[in-house]
């Protein structure tokens, strides 16, 4: 019996091959590169003190320009719609886990200084991008000046608390602050992606959208997140007592990815951004909804995601420097336009600190509202599926410039952030 069975896997090596090509060949090679790719530069931006979704990043824009070299081997990864479907359910998981950073409860207890941090850091710096748009891109239309200042409004929550932590300052006054305000600024970055795609999508169509429209975009993206904040409240732990009674294994991983994918796609369908379901989902699910599971020897859900976003989340972010184009750089109007928008970034996030109480550190709230990484990415992302009259909304070249700002502001808020207690005498 034994012997047979290990005939079993040569049986089905013979069969699939003489069944022909197999269509996932291609797209296994060209996960293996972008592994390779991910943790090659990964390690080294972690050796550099820098984040490894940087190193992710920094890697894909090296393979994605050798064709500027000569070698062409990489490029089909760009246009491979199995890599980028990957890519999409990895965006996902990534604002699935940053909602499982934080609750419900955690954002009403931030207060009002938070509150105003948080509105502030969107308000600057949406306002300055879209400044920056109409200065240096008056070619372009209104909308893509809208989307350069919603890319502008996003805070890394990922990136700012493993800086805090790092620094040992995650449980200071300055650190709850920059939490508490980089979590509304997720949702209010979020709404304000659901109004002006919308808005985009409408004239896409044809169709001119007025003050009633975007009200009406601005009730759906308000009602969406309040229901799905308390209707998930109430479903979640109920949910998880149930499937606690199941003896499947890794049920308590199915059910809470079901959760993920099921407001993922309610959002969507309605007209929101599946990303936006996705966070809604990770915010109302909390430790205690897991007992059933922890307590019979189980690890904890962030645990138990960790493996498959390791394995899809690195796809995204390598996919998305693969787009960046570096010959775009040998224009002056595209360096032009990454050095405003990296100024616009870092002084919008500064101004955010104007709501932070006289006897608290306002320049390290500052930047730490600074990095955008992963969300700005995201939304940038999202802004190269967007046309008008056939016309990209983000095109190449801005999309360049847009990584740049990313690259920057995620790379100084370290060592400023350090700066920046050092200098309050607080280290």
């Amino acid at each position: 019996m034994r012997r047979h069975r290990s005939l079993i896997p040569l049986l089905a090596v013979i069969v699939l091959a003489a069944a022909g090509p197999d269509p996932s060949a291609k797209v296994v090679a060209e996960m293996a590169v972008i592994y390779v790719t991910a943790v090659a530069f990964g390690e080294l931006a972690v050796r550099l003190g820098q984040p490894a979704v940087l190193g992710e990043l920094v890697g894909g824009i090296v393979i994605g320009n050798l064709h500027l070299l000569g070698p062409t081997l990489f490029e089909p990864i760009k246009q491979d719609a199995s890599i980028d479907l990957l890519a999409r359910i990895g965006v996902l998981l990534l604002l699935f886990e940053v909602g499982l950073e934080s609750t419900v409860g955690q954002m009403l207890k931030v207060g009002v200084t938070s509150l105003l941090v948080a509105v502030l850091g969107v308000v600057a710096p949406f306002a300055l991008g879209w400044l920056v748009g109409a200065w240096l891109l008056p070619g372009h239309s209104v909308y893509m000046h809208a989307f350069l200042g919603a890319t502008l409004t996003a805070t890394s929550v990922g990136i700012t608390a493993r800086v805090l932590k790092d620094l040992g300052r995650s449980a200071g006054p300055e650190a709850r602050i920059i939490l508490g305000a980089a979590v509304i600024d997720d949702v209010l970055g979020l709404m304000i992606l659901a109004v002006v795609t919308g808005i985009i999508a409408a004239a896409g169509s044809g169709a001119a959208m007025g003050w009633g429209g975007i009200a009406v975009i601005v009730i759906k993206a308000v009602a969406f997140l309040a229901a799905a904040l308390v209707l998930g409240s109430w479903l979640s732990p109920r949910l998880l007592r149930i499937a606690a009674r199941l003896r499947t294994r890794s049920v308590a991983l199915a059910t809470s990815l079901a959760l993920c994918f099921v407001s993922a796609w309610a959002s969507w369908a309605i007209g929101l951004a599946p990303i936006v379901g996705a966070f809604a989902a990770g915010l109302v699910l909390e430790g205690w909804h897991y007992q059933g599971f922890t307590a019979r020897g189980e690890r904890p859900i962030e645990q138990l995601l960790e493996p498959i976003g390791a394995a899809l989340i690195p796809i995204f972010f390598v996919l998305m420097g693969t787009h960046t184009d570096l010959a775009a750089f040998a224009r002056a109007d595209v360096l032009r336009l990454a050095a405003a928008l990296t100024v616009a970034a870092v002084v919008g996030k500064q101004l955010c600190a104007v709501g932070v109480p006289r006897g608290l550190n306002r320049l390290a709230v500052g930047i730490g509202m600074n990095p955008r990484g992963e969300v700005g990415l995201i939304f940038a992302n999202i802004g190269l599926g967007l046309t008008i009259a056939g016309e990209r909304i983000v095109d190449a070249a801005t999309y360049s410039a847009v990584v740049v700002m990313v690259v920057v502001t995620t790379m100084i808020t370290p060592p400023l952030l350090a700066w920046s207690f050092r200098r309050d005498g607080r280290s």
